[in-house]
């Protein structure tokens, strides 16, 4: 069934967001849906940027009443492409390439000079390079082969011709999106990447603020999906690769996507980050420290608070230990198994439970039930799906959270509401969540692991589980944490204060 899409002639603040809300569901969407519910005085709009069509499946939120315009756009989907044809010839195409290439490459600041931001640079009419010239023209092809040719060390130009076409092929777009939404009087980016070049040049054409708010640093995750990105080839033979290197065309992508980042800060009026190690990563990376702040995520805590009374007194001979999250390599669930196989040999009526979609990467859901059935674990663990976390919560004893890379877990705010006690990897804000920052003497509310380390996870899991007075002053350390610092009337809070100063400007 397809969903009607809002439409409006101007909104008080665009959001806009890359492969979440409203077709993946936990994480980032749920925020953006909490966001905008917390908030009801402000009319929301959103740009949903995705790769392709075929990538997602049906709107997963009912939409509030102030989200008043929504609209979709796919930055890889190949029927808005200029079909092939010779291109009328631009004069100096080989230049403006050069620079546009070469400012993706650099790291000092300004970033992006102001040809690049100018919107009218991407435009069939604006006296700069439109996008049939940069995919067909003779200039660009022999900027392509004279880069390969100087910098390239990978074997093979198609897969760089390839690789720079779809690295730029998104700017263009970004642009024409740009040049035809609606106006806004602030814009508010929920990453890096896509969505905060998108809200770089909005801002540059508009001069309407920047708001850029981060869960998880994106060029870090970025960096993370490259390295193991099957889709970013080298055709190096064996003797011909350093296992201490990156690739060429892995490193170009990386580069590229540090560069986008470093626009968004460039452009950004205030940068938000979620905890202060998160805050510090921003700085290193190019953000003005300045125009930095933390606002850490919140949860309504009434909802949650009452799921504590559907808790039956825990059963440690049969307990629960559920990972909330999507089935993805980023979350490590392999990990979670893993250690699963340690903890039923100490408590064998032990069940672990997998929550979450399973639609982004069906390969990896695949090797993750070949493991269950590798371990004898079927029956032992299972996977859930996507299930309301209210019905999930009141049932489990410990949640476990195993992921290589995190911000500041939804997840663990809610599971520490409705009083359940976490195991948690040493990424993003879980030690903060676990053990407090400086001013928080409330006690651990888990314990943390290193990333990769089943036997530790296990380990820890099995200390919680078999120690009952520990459990439970874990459990009173993650409800008084929560209630103390992570509430959703907080987190509103701090926002209108942005919105309001972006409003004035």
């Amino acid at each position: 069934m397809t969903t009607a899409f809002p439409k409006a002639a101007s909104v008080d603040i665009m959001l806009l967001l890359e492969g979440t809300f409203p077709y993946v569901s936990g994480g980032v969407s749920s925020w953006v849906s909490q966001l905008m519910q917390g908030l009801p005085e402000y009319r929301f709009g959103i740009v949903f940027l995705g790769s392709r069509p075929e990538d997602y499946g049906d709107v997963k939120y009912a939409f509030p009443e102030n989200l008043v315009h929504l609209e979709t756009h796919y930055l890889f989907a190949p029927g808005d492409t200029p079909p092939p044809k010779t291109p009328r010839r631009t004069p100096g195409t080989a230049a403006c390439l050069r620079d546009l290439h070469t400012t993706l490459r650099q790291k000092k600041r300004p970033f992006l000079p102001a040809t690049l931001r100018d919107l009218s640079f991407y435009a069939d009419d604006g006296g700069g390079i439109p996008l049939k010239e940069f995919l067909y023209g003779e200039e660009s092809w022999a900027h392509i082969t004279e880069t390969y040719e100087e910098r390239c060390t990978d074997p093979s130009f198609v897969d760089y011709f390839w690789t720079v076409r779809n690295m730029h092929l998104p700017i263009w777009r970004l642009a024409a999106i740009a040049r035809q939404l609606v106006p806004a009087r602030c814009y508010h980016a929920v990453s890096t990447g896509y969505a905060g070049l998108l809200g770089a040049l909005l801002h540059w054409h508009s001069s309407r603020p920047l708001i850029l708010s981060e869960h998880g640093i994106y060029t870090k995750e970025r960096r993370i999906d490259l390295l193991n990105a099957a889709w970013v080839a080298d055709r190096r033979s064996r003797l011909e690769r350093d296992p201490s290197e990156i690739s060429y065309l892995r490193e170009l992508w990386i580069t590229f996507f540090e560069s986008l980042g470093r626009a968004c800060y460039e452009a950004a009026d205030r940068v938000v980050a979620l905890y202060p190690a998160a805050q510090a990563r921003q700085i290193a990376d190019g953000a003005d420290n300045a125009q930095t702040l933390i606002i850490p995520n919140g949860v309504p805590i009434a909802p949650f608070a009452a799921l504590r009374a559907m808790r039956l007194e825990p059963s440690f001979e049969a307990p629960i230990l559920c990972l909330l999250g999507r089935v993805t390599p980023i979350k490590d669930i392999k990990t979670f198994i893993r250690a699963m196989r340690a903890i039923l040999n100490e408590i064998p009526q032990a069940q672990g439970w997998i929550v979450g979609p399973e639609d982004e990467d069906p390969s990896y859901v695949a090797e993750c039930r070949a493991l269950i059935d590798n371990l004898d674990l079927t029956g032992h663990v299972r996977f859930m799906g996507f299930q309301p976390v209210t019905d999930i919560l009141p049932q489990v004893h410990l949640l476990i959270l195993s992921s290589i890379s995190e911000g500041l877990p939804l997840v663990l705010l809610e599971g520490f509401a409705a009083g359940v006690p976490a195991v948690c990897t040493d990424v993003g804000a879980c030690r903060r969540l676990i053990f407090g920052g400086e001013d928080d003497d409330l006690g651990a509310a888990g314990d943390i692991i290193g990333i990769a380390d089943p036997q530790a996870l296990a380990h820890a899991a099995l200390a919680l589980l078999t120690d009952h007075a520990r459990w439970h002053a874990a459990q009173a350390a993650a409800i008084a944490r929560v209630e103390a610092h992570y509430t959703d009337l907080r987190m509103y809070h701090e926002y209108r204060k942005l919105y309001k100063e972006a409003h004035d400007a």
